[in-house]
């Protein structure tokens, strides 16, 4: 048991302490766990432990989402005294700015997938890194290939697959990378079949077959009608048989009788964030020397709260004709994103409060669907057909049954209005996941744009401060230190 405590006082729960363990007995392996579930942090431990210890001796290269690798693990070492010393360097950018990055001297160096082969052709014989993870590992889930040898030594890649994932395990099969940990949510999205080419890169076929194709015709057989393939009676059983030692389940040890709050930081790019600030000084401005209640405060801070959102209103805010509106920023749509990828087709309840938020949300997801009143919608949802569900807090009240169809709840946009706060959660909540028989955690994750009223907003709703105190510290800590 690792006996660590985060910046603010919290522990590391007792199963991210397994999960350190667990990379720490196997060289390569993998951690599968929900959002929210700890991973940054056991991974950063672990390869602290290693590197101390000097079982590794380079640097980690971590691969990513562009969001993941530029905002969240550059973000993660301050959150715990014990690895305040890693620096990390993302490799983000324009091609001058990554070679800084690259050059720059880290701890640990993290790229997006997409810049991935630029970084693997820049390094060219060269390779630094003493340990790899991929953070979410199904974005190498189509690797089809297979590692050949030439009598002179050299190796070579052959088969099918996406071209990066290929590129990356020519690399680390090369290199002799000793430590590759893999991290996911759902290392199975679409079936069995989708474990192969993630567990080839921890043990080159040791444990499913070298060959994808020898695999498949092991466990899995063509379906009755001719169109796809699908799992033999037993397949699953032996397969999980097979990978019980390197892969690794984590549940947090958490009961079901409340829900799972998450907060998923949020970054606004610089020139937004100097946009914000300048719209911050002019609200607080109206807001010194007047009675403050959650009425006000929704009127004074709601094109904060839009704008920490992505969304610029034209005009006069005070012309109810007025709809013009501009998009300033998509960092919440993109953190959206990579929840919805590592939710792994389990569908999201999204909240959102802005009619702007709900157009971009309906624009950036095809397969969203809008909570109305037709009578179908609530029961396709309920049927799990509708992957994401995006609904008003005020339109989801009281009586309505939403529990059959997810267990995870996401507030896109903040709203200083604590009943619709609680309200919404209690559609899927614990008590009515019980009622409708099912036996499972609700998880609920709040996008928080950092250093904006979000976080002010949620303040109030945890700590049940007046709306008064909160925003007059909020002008004391970020107006007076900008």
């Amino acid at each position: 048991m690792f006996n660590l405590l985060n910046a603010k006082g919290q522990p590391f729960q007792a199963h991210q302490s397994r999960g350190v363990q667990h990379v720490l007995r196997y060289p390569k392996c993998a951690l599968w766990a929900r959002p929210g579930a700890g991973k940054t942090a056991i991974l950063l431990t672990a390869y602290d432990t290693l590197a101390l210890s000097g079982e590794v001796t380079g640097p980690l290269l971590v691969i990513s989402t562009l969001r993941i690798v530029r905002d969240v693990w550059p973000a993660e070492p301050a959150k715990w005294p014990h690895l305040q010393h890693l620096k990390v360097s993302p490799i983000v950018g324009t091609a001058v700015e990554r070679r800084d990055a690259m050059a720059a001297y880290a701890d640990v160096y993290t790229v997006n997938v997409e810049n991935l082969p630029w970084l693997l052709a820049e390094l060219g014989d060269r390779w630094p890194y003493g340990m790899v993870a991929v953070d979410e590992s199904t974005k190498f889930k189509s690797l089809r290939a297979s590692i050949r040898k030439n009598k002179d030594g050299t190796t070579w890649v052959q088969g099918q697959g996406a071209v990066r994932a290929k590129e990356l395990l020519r690399a680390v099969f090369r290199h002799r990378v000793s430590h590759f940990v893999e991290l996911t949510g759902t290392p199975a999205p679409n079936g069995l079949q989708d474990l192969w080419g993630q567990v080839f890169f921890l043990d080159y076929g040791q444990r499913l077959g070298r060959v994808f194709d020898a695999f498949r015709n092991r466990w899995f057989r063509s379906k009755m009608d001719g169109f796809g393939i699908e799992p033999l009676v037993f397949a699953q059983g032996e397969i999980e048989g097979a990978l019980t030692d390197i892969c690794l389940t984590l549940e947090p040890d958490y009961t079901i009788d409340e829900p799972i709050v998450h907060r998923i930081a949020v970054t606004l790019p610089p020139e937004v964030r100097k946009q914000y600030r300048e719209m911050e000084r002019k609200a607080f401005a109206e807001i010194q020397g007047h009675p403050i209640d959650a009425f006000n405060a929704g009127a004074r801070t709601g094109k904060l709260l839009q704008f920490a959102s992505g969304v610029a209103y034209l005009g006069s805010p005070d012309d109810p004709g007025e709809r013009k509106w501009l998009e300033v920023h998509q960092e919440k749509l993109r953190a959206l994103e990579d929840l919805v990828e590592e939710s792994g087709g389990m569908p999201l309840l999204v909240a959102y409060h802005f009619k702007p938020d709900l157009l971009r949300l309906k624009k950036h997801f095809k397969d969203a669907r809008e909570l109305d009143h037709k009578p179908s919608t609530l029961a396709d949802w309920n049927k799990g057909k509708i992957p994401i569900l995006l609904t008003h807090p005020a339109s989801a009240g009281h009586g309505l049954d939403l529990q059959y169809g997810s267990n995870i709840l996401v507030d896109f946009t903040c709203t200083w209005n604590s009943e619709e706060h609680w309200q919404i959660l209690e559609r899927i909540g614990p008590l009515r996941q019980k009622q409708a028989g099912l036996n499972r955690p609700v998880y609920r994750y709040h996008l928080v744009a950092e250093k904006t009223v979000d976080e002010d907003v949620l303040l109030k709703h945890e700590t049940g401060r007046s709306v008064q105190d909160i925003l007059m510290d909020a002008m004391r800590t970020r107006v007076e230190n900008a």
